[in-house]
């Protein structure tokens, strides 16, 4: 079995003032060289004893003395600039921007970001902000009222949009905020946009409901929780929809279907129930090879109504939509071509490139995972993607 031991940054040594054994005689304390003052040997004893009896609790199973708060360092209190996640307050005091750098696990094949890895940045990016807030408790982005409550966050909606995906190396900002949806919900939106040209590569927005952790069921907000996190909400929209775009329910007559999925424990979060990344990539596998192939993700819209556990057996279901070709190349409007000449490209550069890969035509599918039951099956997540051919031409305007 592997060990391994934990370094103590301070080294404290004592000395003793005369010779004997009186309990009560001084010692001279040193931390690292230097003397801090004396003791009696009573008292260091005392306070050994309560030192070791407060470390009790957080000792490892490896034996190392180190309490979780010390790991983590939660901020207690609102911080404007972390350097260790490249993250500062932004947008007058409420908003967050983060910079990243594309790693090469985040990549597919083609050296671009997978959907999967830019949905974690949003996740990641989302916590990181309630961390900087210094309301972050001990649970998965719950402030303390939250805990004090037993509440946890859970997304009922969300819609992510994709001009572009960034490629290996790249540099990246993602910004995101939060705002108010309905009494008792949260909006999250986020920005991402290219560090080098400031080219927005993708658009998301989302809803958020507090659920008790202990019955599952959903909770309205406390008065104490809403005068936490009131005072971050602002009206910024990343995506401004006038009526969200319903999605129905697909039958056991959908022209794909992946059945028997079983949840990995990997695939569970800190609030113990699938990951909503692991449930978007369960729908990408529905999705023909020729289309993965030739085309890419440009939209996504997920509508949640339950969770899955960690024993549940999932079943993926995919529809395409009987107008899925939805236009070609030739019945793009004059206007639209005006536009995208705003790009300083000249017409017959975005004829034969950019608008080369609407060829073919933008492809949509139905979604559905659901729970497969005994007497009836339970759904999980409704969605709808769109795919674009892709792009061989790179952006180089900004927003």
């Amino acid at each position: 079995m592997a060990s391994f031991s934990c370094p103590v940054p301070y080294v404290i040594r004592c000395s003793t003032a005369k010779e004997g054994n009186d309990s009560n005689k001084l010692r001279y304390v040193k931390v690292n060289g230097a003397i801090i003052g004396s003791i009696s040997e009573t008292d260091l004893l005392s306070q050994s004893v309560r030192a070791s009896r407060a470390l009790v609790p957080s000792v490892a199973e490896n034996g190392c003395f180190v309490k979780e708060d010390v790991r983590q360092k939660i901020p207690t209190k609102k911080q404007l600039v972390d350097p260790h996640r490249q993250g500062l307050i932004i947008e007058g005091g409420v908003g967050y921007r983060q910079t990243v750098v594309i790693r090469s696990y985040e990549v597919g094949p083609d050296k671009t970001a997978t959907v999967e890895s830019v949905m974690n940045l949003l996740q990641e990016t989302a916590l990181n902000h309630v961390w900087m807030s210094g309301l972050l408790s001990n649970g998965f982005g719950a402030t303390h009222g939250m805990m004090r409550n037993n509440l946890i966050w859970v997304v009922s909606r969300m819609l992510v949009e994709v001009d572009h995906y960034p490629i290996w190396g790249e540099i990246v900002e993602i910004d995101t905020w939060v705002g108010a949806s309905g009494k008792n919900g949260m909006r999250r939106d986020w920005l991402i946009r290219s560090q080098a040209t400031g080219y927005v590569y993708a658009r998301a927005t989302s809803t958020w409901v507090m659920m008790n952790q202990q019955t599952r069921r959903l909770s309205k907000m406390p008065e104490e929780v809403r005068a936490e996190i009131s005072p971050w909400f602002i009206e910024k929209q990343a995506i401004k929809e006038d009526a969200p775009e319903k999605i129905s329910k697909l039958d056991d007559k959908a022209k794909y279907m992946n059945s028997d999925l079983k949840p990995k424990r990997s695939d569970l979060d800190m609030n113990h129930h699938v990951n909503n990344v692991k449930y978007l990539r369960w729908m990408l596998e529905t999705i023909p090879d020729h289309v993965l192939e030739s085309h890419q993700l440009s939209s996504i819209i997920l509508e949640y109504r339950r969770e899955c556990g960690s024993s549940d057996i999932v079943q993926s279901l995919c529809e395409p939509d009987e107008d899925g070709i939805l236009r070609d190349v030739e019945m793009i409007e004059d206007r639209e071509i005006g536009l995208l000449n705003g790009f300083s490209l000249a017409s017959e550069i975005l004829k034969g490139g950019l608008l080369g890969s609407f060829d073919k035509g933008t492809q949509r599918y139905t979604h559905l995972l659901q729970i497969e039951g005994e007497a009836k099956n339970e759904e999980i997540v409704r969605g709808r993607t769109t795919w674009k051919k892709k792009l061989t031409t790179i952006p180089f305007s900004t927003e």
